[in-house]
Protein backbone atom coordinates (compact mmCIF):
# COMPACT_ATOMS: atom_id res chain seq x y z
CA UNK A 1 0.00 0.00 0.00
CA UNK A 2 1.40 3.53 -0.75
CA UNK A 3 1.92 5.37 1.81
CA UNK A 4 2.54 9.37 0.22
CA UNK A 5 0.46 10.93 -2.05
CA UNK A 6 1.93 12.96 -4.80
CA UNK A 7 -0.70 16.70 -5.57
CA UNK A 8 -0.02 18.15 -9.14
CA UNK A 9 0.26 21.69 -8.32
CA UNK A 10 -1.85 23.86 -10.03
CA UNK A 11 0.06 26.48 -11.85
CA UNK A 12 -2.53 27.66 -14.31
CA UNK A 13 -3.24 30.87 -15.64
CA UNK A 14 -6.52 30.84 -14.02
CA UNK A 15 -5.21 29.95 -10.33
CA UNK A 16 -2.07 32.46 -11.36
CA UNK A 17 -4.29 35.37 -11.73
CA UNK A 18 -6.81 33.94 -8.59
CA UNK A 19 -3.70 34.61 -6.71
CA UNK A 20 -2.48 38.01 -7.91
CA UNK A 21 -6.17 39.43 -7.31
CA UNK A 22 -6.69 38.09 -3.74
CA UNK A 23 -2.88 40.00 -2.99
CA UNK A 24 -4.55 43.20 -4.86
CA UNK A 25 -7.24 43.29 -3.18
CA UNK A 26 -5.62 42.93 0.41
CA UNK A 27 -3.51 45.85 -0.50
CA UNK A 28 -5.56 48.00 -1.23
CA UNK A 29 -8.18 46.78 1.62
CA UNK A 30 -5.38 48.00 3.80
CA UNK A 31 -4.25 51.21 2.32
CA UNK A 32 -8.31 52.31 2.59
CA UNK A 33 -8.08 51.31 6.00
CA UNK A 34 -5.05 53.51 6.51
CA UNK A 35 -7.01 56.13 4.01
CA UNK A 36 -9.73 56.60 6.73
CA UNK A 37 -8.06 55.60 10.15
CA UNK A 38 -5.17 57.97 9.17
CA UNK A 39 -6.64 61.32 10.22
CA UNK A 40 -8.53 60.06 13.54
CA UNK A 41 -4.66 58.65 14.60
CA UNK A 42 -2.56 61.53 13.93
CA UNK A 43 -5.25 63.97 15.13
CA UNK A 44 -5.51 62.13 18.35
CA UNK A 45 -1.47 62.39 18.53
CA UNK A 46 -0.73 65.90 17.92
CA UNK A 47 -4.09 66.88 20.03
CA UNK A 48 -2.87 64.81 23.23
CA UNK A 49 0.82 66.20 23.16
CA UNK A 50 0.14 69.89 22.23
CA UNK A 51 -3.65 70.57 23.09
CA UNK A 52 -5.05 71.55 26.45
CA UNK A 53 -7.72 68.74 27.65
CA UNK A 54 -8.46 69.98 31.55
CA UNK A 55 -10.95 72.61 30.82
CA UNK A 56 -12.91 73.23 33.86
CA UNK A 57 -17.01 73.43 33.03
CA UNK A 58 -19.99 74.72 35.32
CA UNK A 59 -21.55 71.65 35.42
CA UNK A 60 -23.26 70.92 38.78
CA UNK A 61 -23.20 67.24 40.48
CA UNK A 62 -26.54 66.46 41.92
CA UNK A 63 -28.75 63.81 42.41
CA UNK A 64 -31.21 64.80 39.44
CA UNK A 65 -30.88 63.60 36.59
CA UNK A 66 -28.99 66.41 33.97
CA UNK A 67 -30.13 67.41 30.70
CA UNK A 68 -27.34 65.56 29.41
CA UNK A 69 -28.21 62.18 31.18
CA UNK A 70 -31.90 62.75 29.47
CA UNK A 71 -30.72 63.24 26.44
CA UNK A 72 -28.20 60.37 26.44
CA UNK A 73 -31.18 58.38 27.80
CA UNK A 74 -32.68 58.51 24.43
CA UNK A 75 -30.30 59.21 22.03
CA UNK A 76 -27.21 57.08 23.52
CA UNK A 77 -24.39 57.73 25.50
CA UNK A 78 -21.07 59.47 23.86
CA UNK A 79 -19.22 56.61 22.32
CA UNK A 80 -19.01 55.58 18.53
CA UNK A 81 -21.30 52.63 19.02
CA UNK A 82 -24.27 54.42 20.19
CA UNK A 83 -24.69 57.46 18.07
CA UNK A 84 -26.61 55.95 15.05
CA UNK A 85 -29.79 57.86 16.29
CA UNK A 86 -27.70 61.14 16.93
CA UNK A 87 -28.33 63.87 13.85
CA UNK A 88 -24.87 66.06 14.31
CA UNK A 89 -26.13 68.50 11.81
CA UNK A 90 -28.28 70.09 14.58
CA UNK A 91 -26.54 72.13 16.87
CA UNK A 92 -28.44 71.34 19.76
CA UNK A 93 -27.01 67.67 19.85
CA UNK A 94 -23.29 68.97 20.38
CA UNK A 95 -23.84 70.20 24.45
CA UNK A 96 -27.09 68.44 25.29
CA UNK A 97 -26.50 69.98 28.81
CA UNK A 98 -27.08 73.79 27.45
CA UNK A 99 -29.74 73.76 24.48
CA UNK A 100 -30.93 76.97 22.82
CA UNK A 101 -33.78 75.06 21.86
CA UNK A 102 -36.51 77.14 24.71
CA UNK A 103 -33.98 79.97 23.63
CA UNK A 104 -35.28 83.05 21.18
CA UNK A 105 -32.58 85.41 20.71
CA UNK A 106 -33.40 89.48 20.81
CA UNK A 107 -30.95 90.30 18.64
CA UNK A 108 -31.81 92.09 15.51
CA UNK A 109 -28.93 90.65 13.11
CA UNK A 110 -29.95 87.61 11.76
CA UNK A 111 -27.50 86.08 9.78
CA UNK A 112 -23.41 87.76 9.46
CA UNK A 113 -20.53 85.99 7.35
CA UNK A 114 -17.49 84.57 8.58
CA UNK A 115 -13.91 84.15 6.70
CA UNK A 116 -10.83 82.08 7.73
CA UNK A 117 -8.01 83.10 4.92
CA UNK A 118 -5.65 80.52 5.77
CA UNK A 119 -8.54 78.23 5.17
CA UNK A 120 -9.57 79.34 2.44
CA UNK A 121 -13.04 79.79 4.05
CA UNK A 122 -14.45 82.89 2.73
CA UNK A 123 -17.86 84.66 3.37
CA UNK A 124 -18.86 81.82 4.87
CA UNK A 125 -22.97 82.58 6.19
CA UNK A 126 -23.35 82.72 10.01
CA UNK A 127 -26.95 82.25 11.41
CA UNK A 128 -28.04 83.76 14.72
CA UNK A 129 -29.21 81.24 16.71
CA UNK A 130 -29.77 78.60 13.62
CA UNK A 131 -29.97 75.45 14.29
CA UNK A 132 -29.18 72.97 10.80
CA UNK A 133 -25.52 72.94 10.38
CA UNK A 134 -25.82 71.53 6.86
CA UNK A 135 -26.97 75.16 5.35
CA UNK A 136 -25.11 77.20 7.59
CA UNK A 137 -22.63 78.33 10.45
CA UNK A 138 -24.49 78.75 13.39
CA UNK A 139 -23.95 81.62 16.73
CA UNK A 140 -25.03 79.05 19.60
CA UNK A 141 -26.83 80.41 22.30
CA UNK A 142 -26.52 84.01 21.31
CA UNK A 143 -26.64 86.95 23.73
CA UNK A 144 -24.14 89.61 22.35
CA UNK A 145 -23.31 90.25 17.89
CA UNK A 146 -19.30 90.97 17.01
CA UNK A 147 -17.41 93.37 17.67
CA UNK A 148 -19.59 94.07 21.21
CA UNK A 149 -18.04 92.92 24.68
CA UNK A 150 -18.69 89.22 25.51
CA UNK A 151 -18.52 85.63 23.10
CA UNK A 152 -19.86 84.89 20.13
CA UNK A 153 -19.94 81.15 19.90
CA UNK A 154 -20.08 79.96 16.45
CA UNK A 155 -20.36 76.17 15.36
CA UNK A 156 -19.62 74.30 12.31
CA UNK A 157 -19.59 71.01 11.15
CA UNK A 158 -16.41 68.82 10.10
CA UNK A 159 -15.32 65.61 8.21
CA UNK A 160 -12.48 63.60 7.37
CA UNK A 161 -9.80 65.63 5.58
CA UNK A 162 -10.63 63.78 2.71
CA UNK A 163 -14.13 65.27 2.10
CA UNK A 164 -12.85 68.09 2.79
CA UNK A 165 -14.53 71.17 0.85
CA UNK A 166 -15.07 74.76 2.06
CA UNK A 167 -18.17 75.50 0.33
CA UNK A 168 -19.89 72.67 1.62
CA UNK A 169 -21.22 73.47 5.31
CA UNK A 170 -20.99 69.55 6.33
CA UNK A 171 -17.06 70.13 6.10
CA UNK A 172 -16.13 73.81 6.31
CA UNK A 173 -14.53 73.17 9.83
CA UNK A 174 -12.90 70.28 8.87
CA UNK A 175 -9.44 72.11 8.74
CA UNK A 176 -9.86 74.22 12.39
CA UNK A 177 -7.23 72.62 14.30
CA UNK A 178 -4.23 73.59 11.85
CA UNK A 179 -5.07 77.44 12.70
CA UNK A 180 -2.46 79.08 15.33
CA UNK A 181 -1.93 81.31 17.39
CA UNK A 182 -2.20 84.13 15.93
CA UNK A 183 -4.08 83.59 12.75
CA UNK A 184 -6.86 86.23 11.78
CA UNK A 185 -10.34 85.26 11.37
CA UNK A 186 -12.58 87.92 10.25
CA UNK A 187 -16.41 88.58 10.56
CA UNK A 188 -18.49 90.87 8.22
CA UNK A 189 -22.00 92.40 9.73
CA UNK A 190 -23.30 95.14 8.53
CA UNK A 191 -20.71 96.03 5.97
CA UNK A 192 -18.31 96.95 9.25
CA UNK A 193 -15.71 94.13 9.39
CA UNK A 194 -14.25 92.61 12.49
CA UNK A 195 -10.48 90.88 12.91
CA UNK A 196 -10.06 88.44 15.56
CA UNK A 197 -6.96 86.81 16.30
CA UNK A 198 -6.27 83.56 17.45
CA UNK A 199 -5.01 83.51 20.64
CA UNK A 200 -5.90 79.42 22.43
CA UNK A 201 -7.39 75.98 21.18
CA UNK A 202 -8.34 73.07 23.23
CA UNK A 203 -10.13 69.62 23.32
CA UNK A 204 -13.03 69.43 25.32
CA UNK A 205 -16.08 66.51 26.45
CA UNK A 206 -19.72 67.44 24.94
CA UNK A 207 -20.78 68.47 28.57
CA UNK A 208 -17.62 70.97 29.51
CA UNK A 209 -20.28 74.11 28.94
CA UNK A 210 -17.95 76.47 30.40
CA UNK A 211 -16.64 77.22 26.75
CA UNK A 212 -20.33 78.90 25.90
CA UNK A 213 -19.80 81.20 28.85
CA UNK A 214 -20.12 84.81 28.11
CA UNK A 215 -17.13 87.18 28.67
CA UNK A 216 -17.84 90.66 29.55
CA UNK A 217 -14.38 91.87 30.08
CA UNK A 218 -13.68 92.15 26.28
CA UNK A 219 -15.11 90.86 23.04
CA UNK A 220 -14.10 87.08 22.52
CA UNK A 221 -14.75 84.90 19.19
CA UNK A 222 -15.28 80.85 20.18
CA UNK A 223 -14.92 78.77 17.05
CA UNK A 224 -16.20 74.53 17.41
CA UNK A 225 -16.32 71.83 15.88
CA UNK A 226 -16.06 67.94 16.21
CA UNK A 227 -13.28 65.85 16.39
CA UNK A 228 -11.39 63.24 16.02
CA UNK A 229 -11.87 64.08 12.05
CA UNK A 230 -14.85 62.27 11.06
CA UNK A 231 -16.33 61.67 14.48
CA UNK A 232 -18.61 63.45 16.92
CA UNK A 233 -16.65 62.40 20.49
CA UNK A 234 -15.09 65.68 21.37
CA UNK A 235 -15.18 69.07 20.46
CA UNK A 236 -12.59 71.43 19.61
CA UNK A 237 -11.92 74.58 20.37
CA UNK A 238 -10.64 77.97 18.95
CA UNK A 239 -10.64 80.93 20.96
CA UNK A 240 -9.83 84.74 19.53
CA UNK A 241 -10.08 88.33 20.52
CA UNK A 242 -11.04 91.08 18.59
CA UNK A 243 -7.96 93.14 17.12
CA UNK A 244 -7.95 96.68 18.15
CA UNK A 245 -6.21 98.39 15.17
Amino acid sequence: MSRRIYVKKDNSPRKKAINYFSYLFLIVGALLLFWSFYPIVSFEVYSRLFLKRDINTPVPDGDSPSSLSQASSVLGTFNIFSNNLRDYTQASLWFPSLSQANTLSTLSVKHYTLSIPKLNIENANVTVGGEDLSKSLIHYLPKSLPGEYGNVVIFGHSTLPQLYNPKDYKTIFTYLPSLDKGDIIKIKMNDIEYDYQVYDMYVINPDQISVLDQQKDGSYLTLITCVPPGTWLQRFVIKAKLRLI
